[in-house]
């Protein structure tokens, strides 16, 4: 079923003859600006229908108190800037006073609006109660917990058994020279595989070959306590 017109409202005065003529002169006048009718008569909430703004405009350029303009085939109409009433110095230095008061006073609202916003952002980031609450209680978990790891020290116990450390010191013993076997074959099968070539071909070979050598601190190590012949890890920690 099709919708039925929007009833009109009873209040409006739709305006006719001298009536709407003045009040379409005076607003053109009151906001000193281009309009088109439609924009009139939208304006002033259909007290003069569209057609009848257009007709009042038209005739109120004819009689010079407006200036029509077209562009395309729109058609504007301005309030006749030579028909408008000078404004006196004095009016106009108060009113430029006022201006300038205004701004100075906008400003300082900024200022106070920037500090309010930085303060409510600190306060936005502040943790609630109940999440700080959750927080000592973490924090309260994390140092029970501690404690607790301190406990065999303050007490003495050995963190590590005979056994553990023996184990340790085995396999380190074990896995160092199975490292340093394997070196030693990479190294032998290397250099029979380069024997040949200039080191800068060996070199890009290696690069090729996405080989890795032992760096600075390798050696530093090797040369060290650590692996000095007869240390034994273990030894190292008792």
């Amino acid at each position: 079923m099709a919708s039925k017109a929007k009833a009109a409202d009873p209040k409006l005065v739709v305006l006719k003859g001298k009536e709407a003529e003045d009040k379409v002169l005076e607003y053109i006048r009151k906001m000193n600006r281009p309009f088109g009718a439609v924009d009139v008569s939208a304006n002033l909430k259909g007290a003069v229908p569209k057609a009848a703004t257009q007709k009042i405009m038209v005739a109120l350029a004819e009689k010079g108190d407006l200036v029509q303009k077209t562009y395309g085939k729109t058609t504007f109409f301005v309030a006749n800037q030579a028909n408008l009433e000078d404004i006196p110095s004095d009016r106009l230095a108060a009113l430029e006073a006022d201006v300038k008061r205004i701004d100075e006073h906008n400003k300082s609202l900024g200022a106070d609006l920037k500090s309010v916003a930085a303060e409510l952002a600190k306060l936005k980031s502040t943790p609630t109660d109940k999440e700080l609450a959750v927080e000592v209680k973490k924090a309260a978990e994390l140092v029970h917990k501690a404690r607790g790891h301190l406990e065999p020290l303050r007490a003495g116990t050995p963190l590590i058994s005979a056994e553990e450390n023996a184990q340790l010191d085995a396999d380190w013993t074990r896995w160092r020279n199975e490292w340093v076997r394997r070196r030693k074959v990479f190294n032998t099968f290397w250099s029979l595989a380069t024997d040949a070539l200039p080191p800068q071909q060996a070199t890009e070979l290696a690069d090729d070959l996405g080989l890795e050598y032992d760096t600075a601190e390798h050696g530093a190590l090797e040369r060290g306590t650590l692996c000095a012949a007869g240390s034994v890890l273990g030894k190292r920690r008792r």
